[in-house]
C-alpha cells in the first residue's frame, strides 16, 4: 500500500521505521522485511503508470497510460497476494527464532499501554475513500489519468489543508517527487526522437529479428518478459527502457503485436531490478536493515525470482500479454 506513492526510498524508510524496531524486538532475521519490501516495491511501483519505470516505458513507446494499466491489475493484484504468501513462508521459517517468553513480555507491554488516546480520523476514512474512487474511475476509464489525478489531488488538498498556506507547504513538499517524473517525460521524447530520427532502432530491430525464427515471432511479449529480469537486475532503468524496449517495441511491429504489450512485459522485471545494484532506494533499505548487499541477495533471490516467474505466468494468464 505504501510503494502506491511510488517512491522507493520513502516506501523503504516507512516501512522500515514501522516494523524494523518489531523485527529487532522479537529477533526476526531483518533480511525478511527487505525481500518482501522490495518484492512490493517492484510489484506496485514497478506497474503503476506513475512509477517511475512504467513512466519511462509508457513516454518512451507513446501510450496512453489507462490502456496499459487497466490490463496490468489483475496480474498485478495476483502478484501481491503472491508475495503475501511468500511472507507468511517466510514468517513461518522464523518463529524458531523468536523466543516465547519475548513474545509474552512485549504482549504484556502492549496491552498495559493506554489506547483511549486511539480516535479514528475522519479524514482518513475520506482519503480512503477519495483513493477507491480514483482507481474505480481509472478503471472505468471515465477521463484521462492525468485529469483524473489532478481534481483528486484538488479535493484532497482542499478538505486535508483548508488553509491556503497549508496548501503551499503541501505542494512545496511534494513537488521534489513530480518535477524529475515531468523531466523524465521529456527526456523520453528527446531520447526516442533520436534514437528513432537517426534509424538506429530500425537497424537494432533488424539485427534482433535476423536471429528470431518467424514461427516465434509472436513471443516476442513473452520473451520481453523474461530477458527483462536480468536485464533489470543489472541495468538502470533509464537503460533498459530507453535503451532495449523501444528495439524489442520495434521488432514486436513487424509480427502486428502492439507496443503496449512490450510496455507490460518491461515492467515485469522491476522486482529483480529492486535487489539489483543499480536501484538506488535499496541501498538505503540496505542503511536501514545495516546489512550489505551480497548478504541480501544471497537470501532474497529465490524468493524475487518465484515471484517475478509468478507475475510472468499472471500476466499471460489474463492476456496482459498475449502468445498469439
Amino acid at each position: 500500500m505504501v510503494a502506491l506513492d511510488g517512491d522507493g526510498t520513502t516506501s523503504y524508510m516507512i516501512i522500515c521505521s514501522a516494523f524494523l524496531p518489531i523485527y529487532r524486538r522479537l529477533g526476526i532475521n531483518p533480511l525478511v522485511i527487505a525481500t518482501i519490501a522490495t518484492m512490493a516495491l517492484g510489484t506496485i511501483s514497478g506497474t503503476t503508470p506513475w512509477g517511475g519505470a512504467a513512466t519511462r516505458g509508457i513516454s518512451v513507446l507513446h501510450l496512453d497510460s489507462t490502456d496499459y494499466f487497466v490490463h496490468m491489475i489483475a496480474p498485478m493484484v495476483l502478484t501481491s497476494l503472491t508475495i503475501i504468501t511468500i511472507a507468511w513462508m517466510l514468517g513461518r521459517g522464523q518463529r524458531k527464532r523468536i523466543d516465547q517468553a519475548v513474545i509474552n513480555e512485549f504482549a504484556a507491554e502492549i496491552s498495559a499501554q493506554d489506547s483511549g488516546g486511539e480516535q479514528r480520523n475522519r479524514r482518513t476514512w475520506f482519503n480512503a475513500g477519495l483513493t477507491v474512487l480514483l482507481l474505480v474511475l481509472l478503471v472505468l476509464g471515465v477521463a484521462e489519468l492525468v485529469n483524473l489525478f489532478m481534481l483528486a489531488f484538488v479535493i484532497a488538498l482542499l478538505v486535508n489543508h483548508p488553509r491556503l498556506a497549508e496548501q503551499g507547504e503541501v505542494i512545496k513538499k511534494h513537488a521534489g517527487n513530480a518535477v524529475p517524473v515531468v523531466m523524465l517525460v521529456l527526456g523520453a521524447g528527446i531520447f526516442t526522437g533520436i534514437m528513432t530520427d537517426t534509424g538506429m532502432t530500425k537497424a537494432m530491430a533488424d539485427a534482433l529479428l535476423s536471429v528470431v525464427p518467424d514461427s516465434l515471432g509472436n513471443l516476442i511479449p513473452l520473451f520481453t518478459a523474461v530477458i527483462g529480469l536480468p536485464l533489470s537486475f543489472f541495468m538502470s532503468n533509464d537503460a533498459y527502457f530507453f535503451g532495449v524496449l523501444p528495439v524489442l517495441a520495434e521488432s514486436a511491429g513487424h509480427y502486428g503485436i502492439a507496443p503496449v504489450e512490450i510496455a507490460r512485459a518491461g515492467a515485469i522485471g522491476q522486482m529483480m531490478h529492486s535487489i539489483g545494484p543499480a536501484s538506488a532506494p535499496l541501498w538505503v533499505l540496505l542503511g536501514l536493515i545495516k546489512r550489505d548487499l551480497g548478504d541480501f541477495q544471497r537470501f532474497a533471490v529465490g524468493w524475487v525470482l518465484l515471484a517475478s516467474v509468478a507475475y510472468i505466468a499472471f500476466a499471460v494468464l489474463t492476456g496482459a500479454i498475449s502468445l498469439v
